[in-house]
């Protein structure tokens, strides 16, 4: 609450004695305003001695007491230039007599929707719940989900993000009495009672399309951005001003390995799009294809020049599309988002003076279309280090030393620990749409594993790069070329302790003020128990069809804003007269930043059974 224009406001809503407003006066005294309020009448509390003692001091001490204030209806009671609370207090909410569950759950629904008409921007809400109630895992004993009052989904229906639990204990609230036992002037067992507290979270956006100019081969052609990337390209969390911890981490990367070898960046502009000839069926699983024009002599750019810049990253100038240009004649089949900055090795060998022992440093954004996980991100940061070494020299295992010692030395706070590069990994992703005729196809040698026991998300280890070996030509040259390819938003996972790549995207400032200065400390969520959502969806596919399933993920992904976490195939079912076969899935969705509510969740559960039958062509049961 530092730095405020004033002290800070609190207002405190559903008092039964105000006992609790004194006990904040007490703690805090002229440090805070308080306006403590009552759902009840004066005269209702004219007969409790102990009430009006607590009444009497407020005033004395200037707070201000108000009754017959309904909860649910918070801004009817406040003038807006006043609304703007820093924090609200609701302790032990309830109906009053034997009201059940439910309807508690929607006096907690109406309450928090209240708040968000008179809450301050970065204020807080304290819900105090007896013990169970609230139906976190920061219960004991924790209750049935269906038993309990829900609270982190009800806070979602108004935008609010469970940030911080703390016990309450009666002990550490000096004169606190509570009362209010079935509408009676009557304590209740407050033993084991939670304090959630929550704040607003950054709501979802919605990205218009964005067509972009990219030059390929000298000639400049429109392309049409997927969706889920509209939000990413433009971050530059790479450029010397940014603070994110995948621009720390390779600066240290480059900083460490330049210790051996003289490192030159290579700042060239590298198109996010390239044309790929190979029609293999595999480059459609691993690769996102983007739609291309063919014809564009009528397209004219209706954003300024500055708007467009602060859009776009390098690789993307100059234009951006609007409603007039969608008679445009569209290709698709062999232009994609680039997989890694590999596919642009040879051209920079050629374009730099290469000389040996010389490591050429480059990093970029990549994409890979995958299957849905928290440890796969489709839309990654990669590192790339090249470098031409003697064979006999021994400078690819002091490279390879170098990076061995540096990536252990960035771990170690985070108790995560790098596995020995000596093993060769498993086929690499990259090796199956590249073609054999290019340079930078080769076998990796070395994959670079992180072994992660006792990562939250109960992920054992993570592979985070490759280092390979290429032929110098011509061989009768005693060289080869060292490529070292790393993926920085695992590695950022890993030395942060960071459990869902989602995270290293959020645009909330409590993500990235934990790392100003080029800090790499542990990672503190401000997202506490996101509520899941679970679904399931059926459906025919086609016999004359071939079901893609990466596809499929790939549509969940786009249509819930990355909201679902997993899809699993459930059962699946052919029919004994039409030999049709039908699917069932599974799908969780769960936010790990944003405030996500149910009726969000049915909408985008609908909106996917559209966009499965249109692009799909399956038969939704």
């Amino acid at each position: 609450m530092q730095g405020l224009p004033h002290p800070p406001r609190f207002l405190l809503v559903g008092e039964g004695n105000f006992s609790f407003s004194v006990h904040l006066y007490e703690e805090r005294g002229t440090e805070i305003h308080i306006t403590a309020t009552c759902y009840g009448s004066e005269e209702s509390l004219s007969g409790q001695a102990f009430a009006k003692s607590n009444i009497q001091f407020l005033r004395d001490k200037g707070a201000e007491v108000y009754f017959s204030v309904n909860c649910t209806k918070l801004k009817e009671y406040f003038l807006p230039a006043v609304r703007n609370f820093d924090r609200i207090y609701f302790n032990f909410p309830h109906c009053g007599k034997k009201a059940g569950i439910k309807k508690n759950r929607e006096l907690l629904a109406k309450f928090f929707c209240s708040c968000a008409d008179v809450l301050a921007e970065k204020g807080e809400i304290h819900v105090a719940l007896c013990r169970g109630q609230g139906g976190t895992p920061a219960d004991h004993p924790v209750r049935e989900w269906h038993n309990s009052w829900q609270v982190v989904e009800m806070a979602a229906e108004a935008g609010f993000i469970l940030s911080g639990i703390q016990p309450f204990n009666i002990r550490d609230a000096g004169g606190y009495k509570c009362t209010g036992y079935r509408n009676q002037d009557k304590a209740f067992c407050i033993e084991g009672a939670v304090n959630h507290i929550f704040t607003q979270s950054m709501p979802f956006l919605h990205s218009r399309p964005l067509i972009c100019e990219v030059e390929l081969e000298g000639k400049i052609v429109p392309c049409q951005v997927p969706q889920i990337f509209l939000d990413k390209i433009n971050r530059n969390y790479l450029d010397i001003n940014s603070k994110h911890p995948v621009r720390t981490i390779n600066e240290k990367l480059i900083d460490e390995l330049g210790r051996s070898f003289p490192v030159q960046k290579v700042n060239s502009s590298l198109p996010l799009v390239y044309e790929h000839s190979s029609a293999s069926p595999s480059a459609a699983d691993i690769l996102w294809m983007v739609p291309v024009a063919k014809r564009h002599s009528k397209i004219k750019s209706m954003a300024t020049k500055s708007d467009t810049e602060m859009f776009l990253p390098s690789g993307f100038p100059n234009w951006e599309g609007t409603d007039q240009d969608r008679d445009l004649s569209w290709t698709l089949g062999q232009y994609y988002l680039r997989p890694s900055l590999l596919i642009f090795l040879h051209s920079i060998i050629k374009q730099t003076d290469f000389s040996s022992r010389t490591l050429l440093a480059l990093s970029g954004l990549a994409f890979k279309k995958c299957k849905l996980s928290a440890h796969v991100p489709p839309i990654f940061h990669e590192a790339i280090f090249v470098c031409a070494v003697k064979k006999d020299l021994g400078d690819a295992q002091l490279l390879i030393k170098n990076l061995t010692d540096t990536l252990n030395s960035l771990l170690q706070s985070s108790g995560f620990k790098l596995n020995s590069l000596n093993q060769e990994p498993e086929a690499s992703p990259q090796n199956t749409f590249l073609s054999s005729s290019e340079l930078f196809l080769h076998t990796p040698k070395y994959g670079v594993t992180v072994s992660c026991e006792g990562f939250d998300s109960g992920i054992k280890e993570l592979c985070v790069g490759t280092i390979s070996t290429i032929p110098w030509q011509p061989s009768s040259v005693n060289q080869e070329i060292v490529c070292i390819s790393l993926n920085l938003d695992l590695l950022a996972m890993c030395i942060c302790r960071i459990s869902d790549w989602r995270m290293l995207w959020t645009s909330d400032e409590r993500f990235a003020n934990q790392f100003a200065g080029g800090h790499l400390g542990l990672f503190q969520n401000f997202s506490l128990h996101p509520p899941t959502y679970v679904h399931d969806i059926s459906f025919w596919v086609p016999e004359t069809e071939t079901f893609n399933e990466t596809q499929f993920h790939a549509i969940a992904r786009c249509v819930s804003l990355e909201t679902v976490v997993s899809a699993q195939l459930l059962d699946s079912f052919q029919h004994p007269g039409t030999a049709q076969t039908s699917l069932c899935y599974r799908l969780v969705y769960q936010s790990c930043d944003k405030a996500l509510d149910r009726h969000q969740v049915a909408a985008m559960q609908m909106e996917l059974r559209k966009e499965l039958q249109q692009c799909l062509r399956v038969i939704v049961r």
